[in-house]
């Protein structure tokens, strides 16, 4: 079993007039060595958008993408017809298939939107696209991981199309642990607050540990508490 923290400056940085993107892997014109991803994902955005910006229409093939929004409230539109804005707990979840164009802009002229996009490789190509959102701020209320997005069928999540990745996600107070999720490769993303691991130095608000090898390891929330994203996949 490895780990590697990745802290949150040693991201890639995309900084524009209406976007603050942070990239925790290779993404666009970034690029490093051994940041192609961990098991099957292969994005993790913090991405923060200013009042009446966003992303234009734009296209994607053969991938899972989950939109995570922290604060604020995220405009989503395709090319298959769904509309909708997307709030903290409402998880989010689209397979772009054999091909799909959207868009997704800030819903406020005013304020900013933070939110995290994660995208995941299918385990089959050429799908019907599709889309689908859940709220799970019930759930998430109990203190303790819960699923977010599964392809292991999880009732209380968001369905995607890879049987071999979970995404779990918690908002832990101050001075809570909770176990984490063993699998072949697990991305432990603190999204906001801080905490650590049992055996590790503290982590930081945008900070992330890569694990690679199956072990049980617990997470604990610091005097902030934490918001917390967390993959197990192949």
């Amino acid at each position: 079993m490895t780990q590697t923290v990745q802290r949150a400056n040693d991201r890639f940085q995309t900084d524009i007039d209406w976007l603050d993107s942070k990239h925790s892997f290779n993404f666009g014109g970034h690029y490093r060595e051994g940041d192609e991803g961990h098991g099957l994902l292969l994005v993790n955005n913090d991405d923060t958008v200013a009042g009446g910006g966003g992303f234009g229409t734009h296209g994607h093939r053969d991938m899972e993408i989950i939109t995570w929004v922290l604060n604020g409230r995220l405009q989503h539109r395709d090319s298959e017809g769904n509309n909708g804005v997307l709030y903290p707990g409402l998880a989010q979840r689209m397979s772009a298939g054999r091909g799909i164009r959207h868009s997704e802009m800030n819903a406020s002229d005013t304020e900013p939107v933070h939110f995290i996009q994660m995208w995941v490789l299918p385990d089959t190509a050429g799908i019907d696209p599709g889309y689908e959102q859940l709220d799970i701020n019930e759930a998430l209320a109990g203190g303790q991981l819960v699923p977010i997005a599964s392809g292991k069928g999880h009732e209380a999540a968001v369905k995607i199309h890879q049987r071999d990745a979970v995404l779990w996600g918690g908002r832990l107070a101050a001075g809570a642990t909770v176990e984490l999720p063993s699998d072949e490769h697990v991305h432990v993303f603190v999204a906001l607050g801080e905490g650590s691991l049992h055996d590790g130095a503290p982590l930081e608000t945008g900070a992330a540990v890569r694990i690679t090898g199956r072990q049980d390891l617990q997470f604990t929330a610091g005097d902030a508490g934490a918001e917390l994203l967390v993959w197990a996949t192949a």
